[in-house]
């Protein structure tokens, strides 16, 4: 193996690693708390099925994780260092808003949290465009899952005023 298919592997498993740790983390920690909490919120009639969830998040993750990779092959550039800064900020508010909303039930500073990081979601991918056409189109699905989940986000906090704290 040349030594650049090694670093190669290398970053592509550091970002695949790194997606998953930061993402699942809060997952696995929060989840379990919300679960009879989400059941007693009145949910907008748009609100798909649990399964479709756990279907399309390791989908989507592993998009975040290879266009972050493609980004970081190129990452003597300058437009590639400030790309991966939005990418490590999305992966942050990603990680934030199942703590706020499962954890803490506090669904209005969850919506808050999901707006950010569709506004960073949207940089990085103008940034990641610059750098990358593919690593942009990857982020495609995800910025439309997340635009769609910031219309549930808002119909939850519509809908139940009484059960949330924030």
């Amino acid at each position: 193996m040349r030594a650049n298919d090694s670093s190669a592997l290398g970053g592509l498993a550091t970002f695949g690693a790194t997606t998953i740790a930061y993402l699942f983390s809060s997952h696995f920690a929060e989840r379990r708390k919300g679960k009879l909490w989400y059941r007693l919120l009145r949910k907008p009639p748009q609100t798909p099925p649990s399964w479709l969830f756990k279907a399309i998040w390791p989908v989507l993750y592993g998009l975040t994780a290879y266009s972050g990779y493609r980004v970081w092959k190129k990452r003597h550039s300058h437009d590639a260092k400030s790309a991966l800064a939005l990418w490590a900020s999305q992966l942050a508010f990603n990680a934030a808003w199942t703590p706020l909303f499962f954890g803490r039930h506090r669904s209005r500073a969850a919506l808050a949290d999901l707006a950010l990081n569709l506004a960073t979601l949207i940089a990085y991918t103008a940034r990641a465009a610059r750098v990358d056409r593919l690593a942009a189109l990857l982020m495609t699905p995800y910025l439309a899952w997340l635009a769609f989940a910031g219309t549930l986000n808002a119909g939850i906090v519509r809908r139940n005023p009484r059960l949330l704290a924030g």
